[in-house]
């Protein structure tokens, strides 16, 4: 039987599956549809300081092999996410998972880094640096070397817990920016996230989306996420969370191949809900037919 086990930042995992923020809920969402205690973990949804409503809609557009969102990052704030949302997913789920923490600012995320820190159920905390510095003009901190270190101190500082750092991939050197994280503390890094994209329907004359452009994942994207997990597997001495269009147990072989230690599923949860429990299902097989015999052989 192949072994399928990883150690991520000390967790150890029974697969290297992982649903992705946003894509998953707060787990309560899939409980019915099978046991989530054959994931090696899961990323809960995006959480902020405060409760967001998200974006207007239509928040979502379909494109080939994949689709765009501009959800906003909706969630209910971070105080009835450890008041309400833990407790009642530890009803059900025995293993750790991986807060996903936003922020507008730089408190905010130390505020909510701090906070998520001290929950039991939290194995490791997944800081979203793709949203725009309010005090900044915008620009998203996971564009900026300088800033992306920034948060990465301020993390640092008030948690205990491994610390990755979700990258965004609408730059123009993912490399040196997760070596600007890694010189400051970060414990591993997460990517990619979405890219930046937009439809227009050509009977209206107009975007799709109500915020004009969104997020694109999907299949389509897989190539790119591929990339890019291979240049910072081999660029840092830190572990990688790969994500972006995966959605076959061969995928998830790639993505390792690549450098990824552990291997995010997004928008395929979105097509159909059983997708991670078909990808750990067949992944000894899938390993097998590749003489794999443990997952570790793939580690570079």
């Amino acid at each position: 039987m192949a072994d399928t086990t990883v150690k991520l930042c000390g967790l150890l995992l029974d697969n290297p599956i992982i649903p992705a923020s946003g894509t998953f809920g707060f787990g309560d969402e899939f409980k019915n549809y099978y046991d989530i205690n054959i994931l090696g973990s899961f990323v809960f949804k995006g959480t902020t300081k405060e409760p967001r409503f998200g974006n207007p809609t239509p928040r979502i557009a379909e494109t080939p092999s994949g689709m765009l969102n501009s959800v906003g990052l909706q969630n209910p704030g971070i105080d009835a996410v450890i008041e309400r949302e833990l407790p009642r997913l530890a009803r059900t789920y025995k293993k750790k998972i991986i807060a996903n923490i936003s922020g507008f600012s730089v408190d905010e995320f130390v505020y909510c880094c701090e906070k998520i820190d001290k929950c039991d159920i939290v194995g490791a905390i997944e800081v979203n640096i793709s949203c725009p510095n309010v005090h900044n003009g915008g620009m998203a901190f996971g564009v900026s070397a300088a800033n992306a270190a920034n948060v990465t101190k301020a993390v640092k500082a008030v948690t205990t817990k491994p610390v990755f750092i979700k990258l965004s991939p609408n730059v123009t050197d993912i490399v040196e920016i997760a070596k600007a994280c890694e010189a400051e503390g970060a414990d591993g890094i997460s990517l990619i996230n979405t890219l930046v994209g937009m439809r227009i329907n050509p009977r209206t004359r107009k975007p799709i989306l109500a915020n004009t452009f969104g997020g694109l994942s999907g299949p389509a994207v897989f190539p790119i996420a591929l990339r890019m997990v291979y240049q910072v597997a081999h660029a840092v001495n830190l572990p990688v969370m790969g994500m972006g269009g995966v959605s076959t147990a061969e995928d998830v072989i790639e993505m390792m191949m690549a450098g990824a230690t552990a291997v995010q599923i997004g928008a395929a949860n979105l097509v159909n809900p059983y997708v991670c429990k078909e990808i750990i299902e067949g992944l000894s097989a899938v390993m097998e037919s590749y003489k794999i015999k443990a997952l570790e052989e793939l580690k570079i």
